[in-house]
């Protein structure tokens, strides 16, 4: 008896990266991006507004890693801060600059939250971003520039990223605020 198989093919996770433009999109100040992630970061969900900023069709950025739209702009350090607070099973705020199909990017201000199943156990991560303030955007784009020149300083990606989380953490000290505080008082 002869028997075959379909063959199997290999689906890229990544997503190819374009180059950056010096051009800013936007979406409306009553639109929110939501999307959904497993707990490895996969995109699960995109809704309409996702698509529409990003750039990319539902077929894109489902099964795909959600750092295909990291902006190169965005510090290291922040991003371990967001997986480090929602791994553990908090919320975060945060101010993140995304990289559009098109090389625009595009400003957010992200309410990430873990999903859990009925016993309690962290099942993926939901994503609610909204139009920031400009005010919050311009004082972001200063500290995270300063943020990813700490990053450069270091041969080793991992050692810059931790010298850049504590550079941070030493702002937040000094202002005497909890990094949750920080991000809502800069809204306009």
């Amino acid at each position: 008896m002869i028997t075959t198989s379909e063959p199997t093919i290999a689906v890229p996770t990544q997503v190819a990266r374009p180059v950056p433009t010096d051009r800013e999109a936007f979406f409306g100040l009553d639109e929110i991006i939501v999307s959904k992630t497993n707990t490895k970061g996969i995109i699960t969900y995109a809704n309409r507004v996702f698509m529409k900023i990003s750039g990319y069709a539902e077929e894109e950025l489902l099964g795909k890693p959600h750092n295909c739209i990291r902006h190169p702009d965005m510090p290291r350090c922040v991003f371990k801060l967001l997986w480090d607070t929602i791994s553990a099973g908090s919320e975060i705020f945060a101010y993140v600059k995304n990289l559009c199909k098109n090389g625009d990017y595009y400003w957010v201000h992200a309410h990430v939250t873990p999903t859990y199943d009925s016993l309690g156990k962290i099942i993926g991560y939901h994503s609610n971003r909204r139009v920031p303030g400009r005010k919050a955007v311009s004082y972001m784009e200063d500290l995270y520039r300063e943020l990813r020149s700490i990053e450069s300083r270091h041969s080793n990606w991992r050692e810059g990223m931790a010298a850049a989380g504590e550079a941070l953490n030493q702002k937040l000290k000094q202002a005497g605020v909890e990094y949750d505080e920080f991000i809502f008082s800069l809204e306009d």
